[in-house]
């Protein structure tokens, strides 16, 4: 590559979770722009199609999946789809969450609890047990977990967000070591 050149990544293939708007919108475009072929996610059929709207504006390809992160039965069946159609995986953006309820611990219900776990830390682990093998018939799999500075930080009612970003870290961090020895790298990234 010469100096001032855009990276290419023309033939890969990347999936977005939370991809109908914010920081994986974005992504997903940048994605797209950059030649991947991108699986959006996302549990709203609205944001994904305007998504694709503006990856086909900018000359990219994509595959809308609406899908809820709570129906882990849809996550353990995607793997499954993504290998049948393109036979690997080259990235993976971790990027759906919830916020829940900003309450003390002790007054949060536990169906908020619950999901906020299910959505931020137990889909994350379904995804990397559904993808894992497509990333590694990729030969630079790829893997980025977003994160958020509540994991480290001790706020007064951030308790079930922090929790599971803070779960969500040493997954990623695991994940990572695990990966090592293979061409997948695993990494995580706050944006602030």
């Amino acid at each position: 590559m010469q100096p001032g050149e855009k990276p290419s990544l023309e033939g890969r293939i990347a999936l977005v979770t939370g991809a109908s708007r914010g920081i994986g919108r974005a992504s997903a475009i940048a994605l797209a722009k950059a030649g991947a072929h991108v699986i959006l996610v996302a549990r709203t059929v609205g944001g994904l199609e305007e998504t694709d709207d503006e990856i086909q504006k900018a000359g990219g390809s994509a595959t809308l999946v609406p899908m809820n992160l709570r129906d882990f039965d849809a996550i353990d069946r995607l793997g499954g789809s993504i290998y049948e159609r393109w036979g690997k995986l080259d990235a993976f953006l971790g990027n759906a969450g919830v916020l829940g309820q900003l309450t003390p611990l002790a007054h949060m219900e536990p169906k908020t609890f619950q999901e906020v776990l299910e959505v931020n830390l137990t889909a994350n682990w379904r995804l990397i047990r559904s993808l894992d093998p497509l990333l590694r018939l990729s030969d630079a799999g790829r893997v980025l977990f977003v994160t958020s500075g509540a994991a480290r930080k001790h706020i007064a009612f951030w308790g079930g967000y922090a929790l599971s970003k803070s779960a969500l870290e040493i997954l990623a961090l695991t994940y990572a070591v695990e990966c090592e020895p293979t061409n997948v790298k695993v990494n995580l990234i706050n944006p602030g």
